[in-house]
Parts: structure tokens; C-alpha cells; sequence
């Protein structure tokens, strides 16, 4: 008998070899429409691309399998030729919320310890303020005046970089919200994006569709969980630098966009923007949304004009694409129905509800935990092995921290987190961020933070302060304060001083009496 071959090291299981391969399959078909510079690219084009960005990293840069670039910009399409130059070099991507302010982003880098950092002109002054670890050899300012990456990076000779990788191989570090105010760093490996690209393809959530728009951010796992099935599947993408609405109703009505991903925040603004009612949706067929339940007054708006809403969820350690809520029939009215559901485990995800206690299957109809164990299960949390045995066991079973109950019909129903963590506009807010935050002005004594609903971003952050004996200070003035040290969507909308912080009877801070006390 021959040797036993291991299909995990074969070249097609990783990112950057899809490039090549597809450019090689249809070269000139459109690959991408940049709507900001309304140029379109063709596979064969964004494949020279890459391999001009990679020779460069490689032969001018020096960099190497398993070196970092540290990314912050918005979704440029130099954003995606460093992907899949990445991709190719066996080159960690970790690409950086542009939100985020001086003090998060210096813990990042610090933990990253990147050797190049590469950035969008318009955040130059941000990038200037930061602490540049001592491993970083190079800061690239992608637009600039000295006009670096048009002017000679993309000059450079197109040759060929495919190194040898595996699908266990490191593709990106993407950093993640979580329970406590130390943002994790998700280890995201090839096999991860081959085989999630694999079950959105699978599922249909993008096959079916000539056209998409990518609308989540490229420092979301998000934004790569749609681009990569495309460019997989040889489907145009339809690139905007940031969410607009205008600009995406205008997008929408010019027949461009077939397919898009949300989060119900989008949604609103588009309803609310005074092209909404002139926008002709006639060629789009259909839209996905995620992070959390479309309400069924959202939805109504879009099944009036014929337009389907798939449900997804996921989590950037479980995929990020886990549960699809596929329509069973013609009928719109069947998504009304079950529009609380986020449907049934896609393809290659297995997914089990469990007793926070005892860790054992709860019955049809009983909340527990969700579990979630697939194919593109995350490498755990960069630098943090005690943080990563607390969310997947040695099965593989990833521990989501959110409650949820399977119907007798199989369909799986969000019911809110085991943990503190909430979604705002579907970010991860974590209440102990914002506390600390808190704290660090003189006048505060202490500090709980909890999310309440809110109409447009499904949850907002609101918190409670004890002052310091003699001290105090305006909300205006905390709410400025907290935003030296928080993204925006992380400060308070609501600040309130207290008397004295409310507890469980543990002696725990009580944040659902928080909650309460402004509902």
C-alpha cells in the first residue's frame, strides 16, 4: 500500500491559493465593484494584485510564514490585496477596529506584536498617537501623500509567492468583545474560512446570487465571512468603504445588489432615509441579517416589496456562520411566523442546547446554553489558554454563553446571554469595559453598566455611578470622558449617579437591577 496522503496540506485548502485558481477558472469575470472609485476588477486582475502586494511584503519588506500586519482601515480594496497576498505568504492578517480608541488599540498592538502596520491615510493622526511595538518594522500609509501602495507597491513585479501551507495555518487574528474588558484575539485559521466559505456556499445564503454587497466591516470577521464565499465561488462583490445608506439605496436601485448581510441597525437607517421610498428593489432578491433577530416590523417592510429575510447566527470562534433560517416555502408570511428563529445548524455545524450546570442536553422546549462544535471552529485566543479551555472543551464544543430553546419543530430560538455581554448594533458591548472606563475619573467611587433595549441598535449601554464623598460631575462631562477610552458605540447613552450600586445577594454587582431601574 502507498503512503497515506494528509489532504489537509493540500494547496487548494488554503485562502491565498484560491486567487490564483480562480483567476486561472474566470479571468474576466468581475470579481469586485468598488463603488467608491465605481471601477470594477476582474479575478485575473485581483489575482495580479495580490501577487504584486506579496512581492513586495516578501522582497521589500521581508516579511514571512507567520509574520503579522497590523491593519486599520475602512473596506478598501487594498484591504483585500493584502488579504490575499496574506493569504499566499503565509502572513498573519490582523486587522484593527478603526473605532477603537488610543488605549485599546495600544493593548492590540502590544499583544500582536505585529511587524508592519498598515493604515488608511484618513487615520494617520490615530495611528501617530498609538505606542508602535519595537517588532514593527514598517507603517504604511496607504493613501498618503507619498502615494505608496498605487505608486509602488502595485508597480512591483507580479511573481509568483504561493508558499506551502496547511489549512491549520494561521489566517487572521481578529479581535473579538467578550465578558471581561481585555478584547480577545480570535486565532482564525484557513480551514476556518475555507470551510465556513464552504457552508455559506452550502446553505445557499450566497450562492445563488450573481451580485453582493459586502456591508460588515473588514475588522469583523464579518466583513471576510462574506468576501471570501464570493471570491470562492467567482460572485461579484459590491464594495462600500463604510455603511451608507444613501449610498447603498442608491446601489440597490441602479440594479447592482442582488444579496446583502445586516444587522437590524442597517436596516432602520435605510427605512428612515428619505431615498427609501424612491428605491427601486426590484432586482434585489434577497437579505440576510445576523447578530441578532430581525423584529417583525423591520421585516414587514421588506416582505411588502417582496424581498425575503434569511436569519443567521454565529460567532467569530464558531465560524462565524452556524445557524441559517432558510424560508421553508413561498410563503413570506412563514418568515413573519418564525421571524424570533434563527433556523436550524448549517451543514457542517453540529449544535447541542445544555444545562449551564451539568452540561448535559436539555429537552425541546427547556432553555440552556447553546454548544456549538463544527468544522470551522476557531483556534482558540492568542496568548490566553486559560481564556480558551473556558470556551471549548477538549470534543471540540464551543460554549457560546447564550441561552437558547430548540422547538419541537428543530428550530433553535436566542433567549438572551448566560454572561454579561450584550450586542449593540451588532457589536460586542462587555460592561466591565465600560466600567473600568468609568472609574478612571477622579469623581467616581464605582461603576455598573448594563444594555437595556433600545428601537434602533436592539441594545444600548447605560450605567450607574457612585461620586467620591463631595465630588461629582455632569453627564455631558462623563460622556466625554468616556470616550478618550471607549469606541462610541460603548459610551453610556444614559449616565445616572446612585447613592449606592446595586447587588445580588452574592454580594455580585446586579446589573439586571440596573436594567430595571431604567426600562
Amino acid at each position: 500500500m502507498g503512503s497515506t496522503q494528509n489532504y489537509d496540506d493540500l494547496p487548494m485548502n488554503w485562502v491565498g491559493d484560491w486567487a490564483g485558481r480562480r483567476a486561472a477558472l474566470t479571468p474576466h469575470r468581475t470579481a469586485l465593484y468598488d463603488s467608491f472609485t465605481q471601477k470594477s476588477y476582474t479575478f485575473q486582475e485581483m489575482n495580479e494584485r495580490a501577487c504584486r502586494v506579496g512581492t513586495y511584503l516578501r522582497d521589500v519588506l521581508g516579511l514571512h510564514k507567520g509574520d503579522v500586519i497590523a491593519l486599520i482601515c475602512r473596506n478598501r480594496i487594498e484591504a483585500i490585496d493584502i488579504y490575499l497576498a496574506c493569504g499566499k505568504l503565509g502572513i498573519i492578517l490582523a486587522p484593527l477596529s478603526q473605532r477603537l480608541k488610543k488605549p485599546e488599540l495600544d493593548d492590540l498592538l502590544a499583544r500582536l506584536q505585529p511587524s508592519v502596520v498598515v493604515h488608511e491615510h484618513l487615520f494617520a493622526e490615530l495611528v501617530s498617537s498609538l505606542s508602535i511595538p519595537g517588532s514593527v518594522r514598517s507603517v504604511i500609509d496607504i493613501d498618503g501623500d507619498q502615494n505608496l501602495f498605487e505608486g509602488t507597491i502595485l508597480e512591483t513585479d507580479p511573481r509568483a509567492v504561493n508558499v506551502p501551507l496547511a489549512m491549520n495555518d494561521i489566517c487572521l487574528y481578529v479581535h473579538t468583545g467578550g465578558t471581561t474588558a481585555v478584547p480577545k484575539i480570535c486565532i482564525v485559521s484557513h480551514r476556518q474560512m475555507v470551510w465556513n466559505a464552504v457552508d455559506i456556499l452550502a446553505t445557499g445564503l450566497a450562492g445563488a446570487y450573481g451580485t453582493v454587497l459586502i456591508t460588515f466591516p473588514f475588522f469583523h470577521i464579518g466583513g471576510w465571512n462574506t468576501f471570501t464565499p464570493l471570491f470562492y465561488a467567482g460572485i461579484t462583490g459590491i464594495l462600500m468603504r463604510e455603511f451608507n445608506p444613501g449610498l447603498m439605496l442608491d446601489l440597490i436601485h441602479e440594479g447592482r445588489v442582488e444579496n446583502f448581510g445586516a444587522v437590524e441597525a442597517m436596516l432602520q437607517f435605510l427605512i428612515a432615509h428619505p431615498k427609501f421610498g424612491e428605491t427601486d428593489f426590484s432586482r434585489l432578491k434577497a437579505i440576510t441579517t445576523a447578530a441578532a433577530p430581525c423584529s417583525k416590523a423591520v421585516m414587514q417592510v421588506f416582505l411588502d416589496k417582496g424581498i425575503p429575510i434569511s436569519q443567521t447566527y454565529g460567532m467569530t470562534e464558531a465560524g462565524p456562520s452556524n445557524f441559517a433560517y432558510i424560508p421553508r416555502s413561498d410563503s413570506l408570511e412563514e418568515l413573519l411566523t418564525n421571524s424570533a428563529s434563527i433556523g436550524t445548524s448549517m451543514f457542517h455545524c453540529d449544535a447541542k442546547i445544555v444545562d449551564p450546570e451539568s452540561r448535559q442536553e436539555v429537552a425541546p422546549g427547556e432553555t440552556g446554553v447553546l454548544c456549538l462544535r463544527s468544522l470551522h471552529n476557531f483556534d482558540g485566543y492568542l496568548h490566553d489558554p486559560a481564556r480558551t479551555e473556558k470556551v471549548i472543551d477538549q470534543d471540540g464544543w464551543i460554549y457560546t454563553g447564550d441561552l437558547a430553546l430548540r422547538d419541537r419543530d428543530g428550530l433553535v430560538f436566542i433567549k438572551g446571554r448566560a454572561d454579561n455581554m450584550f450586542i449593540s448594533g451588532g457589536e460586542n458591548v462587555s460592561p466591565e469595559e465600560i466600567e473600568q472606563a468609568l472609574m478612571k475619573h477622579p469623581a467616581i467611587a464605582g461603576a455598573i453598566c448594563a444594555g437595556i433595549p433600545d428601537p434602533k441598535w436592539g441594545q444600548a449601554p447605560v450605567a450607574l455611578v457612585v461620586f467620591h464623598a463631595g465630588r461629582s460631575a455632569s453627564e455631558d462631562e462623563l460622556k466625554a470622558f468616556c470616550r478618550d477610552y471607549l469606541a462610541d458605540y460603548k459610551v453610556p447613552r444614559q449616565i445616572r449617579p446612585a447613592t449606592e450600586l446595586p447587588l445580588t445577594g452574592a454580594g455580585k454587582l446586579n446589573r439586571h437591577a440596573v436594567a430595571v431601574r431604567f426600562s
